[in-house]
């Protein structure tokens, strides 16, 4: 069995859209970009992120997207604007569209504690 070998890779999200951030980061998280790329195994790298707050936003999406959950009681049907949640940590959005984006398995916690967000 080969050894994985980490390394850190550091992006800069000034002036960058959310999706493509997004997909490039959750691409080197899983460790789709390198050659020895299996899908069962975690062989990502860490990734840091800077200026978070200077991502570009296209069309309405800033004004018109919801986050929505359940609280699981009756009645418990919560939402919230992208916006709201933007002001208040824009780490959290570019965090919330990684997380969608990688894989529905075990694997998918271990892949987002290698991302690190500086705001």
């Amino acid at each position: 069995m080969e050894k994985i070998v980490r390394n850190t890779k550091t992006l800069d999200a000034n002036g960058q859209s959310l999706g493509r951030l997004a997909t490039q980061i959750a691409t080197i998280l899983r460790g789709k970009d390198k050659p020895t790329f299996q899908p069962n195994v975690d062989a990502g790298d860490f990734v840091e992120v800077e200026n978070c707050a200077k991502i570009r936003f296209t069309g309405n999406k800033l004004l018109q997207r919801e986050y929505i959950w359940h609280t699981n009681h009756p009645g418990g049907l919560k939402r919230e604007k992208v916006r709201d949640v933007f002001q208040r940590n824009p780490g959290e959005v570019l965090k919330k569209t990684i997380w969608n984006m990688l894989p529905k398995n075990k694997l998918r916690d271990a892949m987002i504690q290698r991302l690190k967000i500086k705001s």
